[in-house]
């Protein structure tokens, strides 16, 4: 008897002994909860990815932009037409008259605050401009457009708001729909977890849930997706202990800027910030009932009620959403049925605020902004970066070369299998901002980056920098002749180098230099290069901003070098600036979350080259346009405008190229295969129309230049290089040659006395009017 009492004892020592570990080890695993969940949650410290802005739009008398372009740059905005602006992102139109209630924004040097506009055109331009008190407005900047963000290798991005950005119609929505008893539970609710338990027991899996938003809050920001007995039993003190620490504001200011609602490539769309402008293009406090209705709908599955993919089905969860709102009393029953009758008005993938929909742009940002911040600066503290990007210019740049692709898919005769890319460059030259970059055909898709990353043969684009060694040495000008003829250079190797023209046999003797540029005469630029000295031709490469010096080997001359679109477009950019090289850049300034001002890109601007060499040159470069390889922009630019350019092809015609200049624009195009097969396509052919077509509807201006005080203009025959006269000579041109070049007349031309004597009358009498 004694025995068996001791044998009970020791099995409810035992017993108790077990509680007792078990309630230590409860209590321990509780602590640890606890603390994990006030150490990591306490002040909610997301990890903020820096958001980019473009370039924000400029507003003043006499700006070329009509009511429609206007509009245009409103609606990418996301500013919401009405009858008459009330709020901040609104405005009305009448005819030529926009009235708008700009956004609150922090430039990175003043505060703007919302305020009335009214903008009158004339239908080409602003003719006048006035805020809400009738005064006239010098200048106003418009919100910029968020173009994208920066965010951690992990893909989570999110824009936070705060409860002030919040309209109540949301954490309303959100109770009716995902927690009813959100304002008095725990953290859990049990009716919902014993519902939830008789289905999956049924199942015989887990197929329900039933948490709460503070249970969903505690999955999204604590743990993973493993759907487990032991995850949700942490799941549930996890939520328990947040209930006890916070309130219940805190956590559903919490769960609103939180909760994953959508994928976008490798971004995770998380937040309700976020979500407004990835799926509305604007800002959350904008959103109207039927777009609030959405983004609840989407919380169910964003998979599977993602309205770009299944429209119907998130059509149809909407609408219950908004049915559950009227029955339970958040909004009137008429308000919920005129809300089902809206369409989902969704922005385009390629058109959402703050998409990531310009990834070639945003890895150069990325690029540029690594050499003074850490990855985790840029990743998690918020940072706003103010970019280069000018929106119309990149929109046009896309068109441009998708028309052209597809145009040249359907039209060119090849065996390649492979599609055909493109990349385009453009910047503005005398600061050197990159306004678009389109890296792919796919401009959205973030793969290779072409405009950075592919290094291509560049063909003829060389011309032009050996053209201004030559013109630098102080040998040779626009109208001096070289000889286009057979070429054969010993290599080191012992092997002969006997390069080409384009038509493989055909010579074309003496020509002057300008002939030679205009129409790429290969043997010419040859003799040229090798005149100068390939020690010359090579430094030069250097001086305009190439970072390494070329090998000084003679196929240098005709293009053997490999360079990106982007370099090109920075060796290119001395010539648009007349001799001077600004390094090209993608960023203006930084802030930080604070919106205090952290880093100003300032101007950077050297001389590189002769500027009346460089001027020499880009005459030349006008001649490939008006008679040369780059004659056939001519019927898409409009005829008053002056651009200049070069084409280049490399061998086997594995590369189209492009890159010229406006007064305003440097822009560069390449088209290709990326194994690097033939396209059958010379720069002209293939280049040229996207170069064109872009030009053409970005509003540029004339390239224009002071002929410099040691030029003077002279007219000579395009094919011959004599002396010639506008009215007298086979295609006569002007060009610019140093004072006192003495020209070999064409004879027709020198024979007429009366004319020449007249020429003569004509410049004295210039002279004396002008003293």
């Amino acid at each position: 008897m004694r025995a068996l009492k001791k044998h009970r004892k020791r099995i409810f020592a035992g017993i108790a002994l077990a509680f007792g570990i078990a309630a230590i080890a409860f209590t321990l695993w509780v602590f640890t909860l606890d603390r994990k969940v006030t150490s990591q949650f306490e002040g909610r410290r997301w990890t903020l990815p820096a958001q980019v802005y473009a370039q924000p739009t400029e507003l003043y008398v006499g700006l070329a932009s009509s009511a429609d372009t206007l509009e245009q740059d409103l609606q990418r905005l996301g500013y919401q037409r009405v009858d008459k602006p009330q709020h901040p992102g609104s405005y009305s139109r009448q005819g030529t008259r926009i009235d708008l209630i700009n956004r609150r924004f922090q430039f990175s040097d003043a505060l703007q605050e919302p305020q009335l506009l009214t903008l009158k055109t004339n239908g080409n331009a602003i003719e006048d401009m006035r805020n809400g008190r009738n005064e006239e407005v010098p200048i106003f900047r418009l919100d910029p457009l968020l173009i994208g963000s920066i965010f951690p290798i992990h893909g989570e991005d999110r824009v936070v708001v705060t409860p002030e950005e919040v309209s109540q119609l949301l954490p309303s929505a959100l109770k009716v729909v995902e927690d009813r008893k959100f304002d008095t539970h725990w953290g859990i609710n049990p009716t919902a977890i014993l519902r939830a338990a008789f289905v999956n027991l049924r199942a015989g899996a887990i197929e329900q849930g039933g948490s709460t938003l503070t249970q969903q809050l505690v999955k999204s920001y604590f743990l993973d997706n493993r759907r487990t007995i032991g995850r949700k039993l942490e799941e549930a003190m996890m939520a328990m202990l947040l209930e006890v620490h916070f309130s219940k504001s805190d956590l559903m200011n919490a769960y609103i800027n939180e909760i994953y609602l959508g994928q976008d490539g490798r971004r995770a769309i998380h937040g309700f910030g976020l979500a407004s402008q990835f799926y509305f293009g604007k800002p959350l406090a904008e959103l109207q009932l039927h777009e609030v209705a959405l983004l609840v709908a989407i919380v169910r599955g964003p998979s599977y009620y993602d309205p770009r993919r299944h429209p119907e089905r998130a059509r149809e969860r909407r609408d219950m959403v908004l049915k559950l709102m009227a029955e339970h009393g958040v909004i009137a029953p008429d308000m919920a049925k005129k809300a089902a009758k809206r369409p989902l008005g969704i922005v385009s993938s390629s058109t959402q605020a703050g998409g990531g929909y310009y990834p070639a742009f945003l890895d150069l940002v990325r690029r540029t902004l690594r050499r003074d911040y850490r990855e985790e600066d840029l990743t998690e503290a918020g940072l706003r970066i103010f970019s280069t990007l000018d929106p119309t210019v990149q929109t046009q740049a896309e068109k441009a070369l998708t028309q052209e692709l597809d145009r040249l898919d359907k039209t060119r005769k090849t065996k390649s299998k492979v599609p055909l890319e493109g990349v385009v460059v453009v910047t503005a030259p005398q600061n050197g901002e990159v306004v678009a970059m389109v890296g792919g055909r796919q401009a959205g898709f973030a793969g290779f980056n072409r405009a950075l990353d592919a290094k291509r043969s560049i063909g003829s684009l060389v011309k032009p920098v050996i053209y201004l060694a030559a013109i630098e040495s102080g040998q040779y000008n626009a109208a001096s002749i070289i000889e286009d003829g057979p070429v054969s250079v010993k290599l080191a190797n012992g092997q002969l180098w006997e390069p080409r023209n384009i038509a493989k046999e055909q010579f074309y003797g003496p020509v002057p230099l300008v002939r030679a540029l205009a129409q790429s005469m290969n043997l010419a630029t040859v003799n040229l290069g090798l005149s100068v000295g390939l020690p010359k031709v090579t430094r030069e490469f250097v001086a305009l901003g190439l970072e390494k010096e070329p090998p000084q080997l003679p196929s240098v001359l005709l293009g053997s070098l490999d360079v990106s679109p982007l370099e090109v477009a920075q060796l290119y950019n001395a010539f648009a600036n007349g001799g001077f090289s600004t390094p090209l850049r993608a960023v203006r300034s930084v802030l930080d979350a604070q919106g205090e001002p952290l880093k100003s890109f300032a101007l950077e601007v050297t001389p590189v080259a002769s500027p009346d060499a460089v001027y020499q040159v880009n005459r030349m470069m006008v001649e490939v346009i008006q008679h040369g390889s780059g004659r056939g922009a001519r019927a898409v630019l409009p005829p008053d405008v002056v651009v200049a350019g070069k084409s280049g092809t490399s061998s086997d015609y594995r590369d189209s190229w492009f890159a010229g200049f406006s007064g305003s624009h440097l822009a560069v195009v390449w088209i290709g295969h990326d194994d690097n097969t033939s396209t059958g396509l010379t720069g002209s052919a293939g280049s040229l129309p996207v170069w064109s077509r872009l030009m053409a509807n970005i509003g540029t201006t004339s390239w224009s230049a002071p002929l410099p005080e040691s030029l003077e203009e002279t007219w000579i025959e395009f094919p011959t290089g004599l002396g010639a006269r506008p009215d007298c000579g086979e295609e006569p041109i002007a060009i610019a040659v140093p004072k006192g070049t003495e020209l070999q007349m064409q004879p027709s031309c020198s024979s007429n006395v009366f004319g020449e004597i007249g020429e003569k009358a004509k410049e004295w009498w210039r002279g004396v009017t002008r003293q």
